[in-house]
């Protein structure tokens, strides 16, 4: 037992290592974590207090364990053994494959990422590109069961759609988006999954991956997460409000009728004086093609281009930028609301409609585009008899002054050349109507 053994100075370097790495895995590694885990605990416990709809157990989950507990779902075992079938492949072949779904789908939410670094970009951003404004906040969420799931259902006119929500719904809750394969991009998947967001594909026709994805929602939202959806399943192409898509809102539906719980529907509308991707988004239109092509070169010129005008002083921000909360939906007030997924996205896409903000750019551009050319006190009288017709709907008026909002909007138009005016007399510049268009059609149904 004191003899000594002699060693090459190689092998007692590896031997040390080897002790070094399993004292810190079974020891150090286990204890930091506790130690963390029981500050980001605290620190969620203090978050909780002052919002409105507290952080969930489940999305505090670790990914690992959401991600077990997704595959190993009765259901979704069911659907591994068909698909196997149908495909000709081994079973352990198809529960990869549906592990590798699961993966893709589950985030992997940061309380410090989503409230200490999120909210606070998401401040900035909107702030710095756009005058933000609260038209219209309905208070009916105020007496609703705080057991029931909320799903804040929005139009998307903008990829801003996620940051301005994020900012103005920072002291309800931590919000769970349903994103599209846009966001898979390395390293803005990490950050997007840390803020608990799930990735969806749009257009998969995969049963596998469907019954993955839908047990996910199925279980978020038995589990009372609340998410924020867009149900027209991807931007606007023209600006208008389009059709809901009932995929993502029949799960949540079938989540609730499973965990016997209700949901409450939040209609968000929003709208803006300048959308950031309007070419884009037109160019897609016009060839039929839904891919979005934005090179990093172009964006960065971009980003260039408005650091030195702000640098320069000569910088000023794309309008306003204005959401609207609409009338909540409770799911239990649907009479046979769980069969009725239809009749439901399509009420709430009505109520998203009609709480539409009304700003400066669209309603000049929709009264130049229905009366042609005019003055600018032909537009102010115009403008003026709109606001009067329009009474009841989510009018911004900036400073409540209906001349500062004729010339706040003209000067982006005009800044945009969009607009002309020459002679005193307004109007849209030539092969500008489709973009003005675009503007106009965000308003059109009130119009």
């Amino acid at each position: 037992m004191t003899s000594q053994v002699t060693l090459p100075l190689w092998a007692f370097i590896l031997i040390l290592l080897f002790a070094a790495v399993t004292f810190a895995s079974h020891f150090l590694f286990p204890s930091v974590r506790w130690f963390f885990r029981r500050r980001m605990e605290r620190a969620v416990k203090r978050l909780n207090e002052r919002l409105e709809r507290p952080i969930q157990p489940f999305k505090l989950l670790r990914r690992q364990d959401m991600i077990q507990r997704l595959i190993y779902d009765p259901e979704v075992t069911e659907a591994i053994v068909e698909h196997a079938q149908a495909e000709g492949v081994r079973e352990d072949v198809a529960f990869e494959r549906a592990r590798r779904y699961a993966r893709e789908i589950v985030p992997s939410f940061s309380a410090w990422a989503y409230f200490g670094f999120a909210i606070r970009a998401a401040r900035l951003l909107s702030t710095s590109l756009y005058r933000v404004r609260m038209v219209h906040q309905d208070a009916g969420l105020a007496g609703v069961d705080p057991e029931a799931t909320v799903v804040f259902v929005m139009n998307h006119r903008s990829n801003m759609d996620y940051v301005l929500v994020t900012y103005l719904a920072a002291d309800r809750s931590a919000l769970s988006y349903a994103v599209g394969e846009w966001a898979r991009v390395w390293p803005l998947s990490r950050l997007i999954r840390a803020m608990g967001a799930y990735f969806i594909r749009r257009k998969s026709r995969n049963d596998l991956y469907r019954k993955v994805l839908a047990k996910y929602v199925q279980q978020a939202t038995g589990a009372g997460v609340t998410q924020a959806v867009f149900p027209e399943g991807g931007l606007s192409l023209d600006g208008s409000v389009g059709r809901a898509k009932v995929g993502i809102l029949k799960y949540i539906i079938e989540g609730a009728a499973s965990a016997k719980r209700d949901v409450v529907f939040v209609p968000v509308a929003l709208n803006y004086d300048r959308v950031l991707e309007d070419t884009i988004l037109m160019k897609a239109q016009q060839t039929g093609e839904r891919k979005f092509r934005a090179k990093i070169s172009v964006v960065f010129r971009a980003i260039l281009r408005q650091l030195w005008l702000r640098v320069s002083g000569r910088f000023h921000r794309f309008g306003y930028a204005a959401v609207s909360f609409g009338e909540p939906l409770l799911l239990s007030s649907v009479e046979g609301g769980h069969d009725r997924p239809e009749a439901i996205s399509a009420t709430i896409m009505s109520r998203i409609s009609s709480s539409v903000p009304v700003l400066p750019v669209p309603l000049i551009a929709s009264l130049l585009l229905r009366d042609g050319p005019m003055t600018r006190e032909a537009l102010e009288i115009a403008y003026s008899k709109e606001m009067d017709r329009l009474k009841d709907a989510q009018v911004h008026v900036p400073r409540n002054s209906l001349d500062y909002a004729v010339d706040f909007g003209l000067r982006n138009l005009l800044e945009r050349r969009i607009v002309v005016e020459e002679d005193g007399v307004v109007s849209i510049s030539d092969g500008k109507d489709a973009l003005a268009g675009f503007y106009a059609n965000s308003i059109k149904h009130l119009m």
